[in-house]
């Protein structure tokens, strides 16, 4: 071998001591008792160097490092804000639930007093579905029918007072024409004198509807604030008598015709219907309402 590649295979070998002599005296120094190391001035340059490049590097790879976690908690926030719409979702549906079934049962007990203060036999039954005003006819279905025992001409009624009659009815269901349709026409009477009169409705069932009382005398002098009730038909149908149907709230005068037009407010509520009762009988034998209970109902 040729004496420069000889030196040349020893310089690595020579580098290698020099590097491991450099370190150990390096370790030496720093490792002196008196705390003063010559190294520091070495060791806080190479800080004040690379310190913010590995600051920098952190911060710049932490919001990679933070994706997994930022997704996992995403996800769970998400599955957390389901549940607790689930949750709410069901308890919205459990107090609407529990407030239309208290509703239910407060009408419920309204037909049983009347049943008990009346003399009434009933039938009860739900409202289904409203006719369309398209028919021009105010009339609603309910779900009960001939296999109830309900048939045409039976009043309809329920806790406030008179729904209507019923004009037709299938096996399961009937249909009811409601007092305030135009076409309805119920014998009324008033509670204060017993003057008889004719009741019709306008057609609006919401808060503006109203009836309109035309008495056979016209010179009874109705009061606001009288009650009207149903004088009742022959056998009971199509209407019971006693049922309460409206408040007397005015009265108009009309000179030409030398009558008078008494507008009531109906004490049935025909934009919230919901039960009702049919009447199918009186604890009567021949079908009558008693003297005392029609005029407790007209009171």
């Amino acid at each position: 071998m040729r004496p420069d590649e000889r030196r040349g295979a020893r310089r690595p070998h020579t580098v290698v001591a020099l590097l491991v002599l450099a370190s150990f005296t390096v370790i030496t120094l720093d490792a002196r008792p008196s705390g003063d190391s010559p190294v520091d001035p070495l060791r806080s340059t190479a800080g004040a160097v690379f310190g913010p490049m590995e600051t920098g590097a952190s911060a710049a790879v932490s919001p990679l490092t933070a994706i997994p976690r930022y997704f996992g908690d995403v996800s769970d926030l998400r599955t957390r804000n389901t549940e607790l719409e689930d949750a709410n979702a069901r308890l919205e549906s459990e107090l609407r639930t529990s407030a239309l079934a208290r509703q239910r049962a407060g009408e419920l007990d309204d037909l049983l007093g009347v049943t008990e203060d009346e003399g009434y036999r009933l039938v009860p039954a739900q409202v289904v579905a409203i006719g369309a005003a398209q028919a021009f006819s105010r009339t609603v279905t309910i779900d009960a029918g001939r296999g109830d025992g309900v048939r045409p001409d039976m009043t309809v009624l329920n806790g406030q007072g008179l729904v209507g009659r019923v004009i037709d009815a299938s096996r399961s269901t009937a249909t009811v024409l409601l007092a305030i349709d135009p076409d309805s026409v119920v014998g009324g009477r008033l509670g204060r004198t017993m003057e008889l009169g004719f009741v019709s409705g306008d057609g609006e069932i919401g808060e503006d509807g109203r009836l309109t009382l035309e008495l056979v005398d016209d010179v009874v002098e109705p009061r606001i604030g009288d009650t009207v009730a149903t004088w009742g038909s022959r056998g009971g149908a199509p209407y019971v008598a006693g049922v309460p149907i409206g408040e007397v709230t005015k009265i108009e005068s009309s000179p030409r015709e030398l009558s008078k037009s008494v507008v009531l407010t109906p004490y049935v509520d025909y934009s919230s219907l919901d039960l009702v009762g049919v009447v199918v009988g009186t604890d009567s034998a021949d079908g009558r309402v008693p003297v005392d209970t029609a005029a407790r109902s007209a009171r």
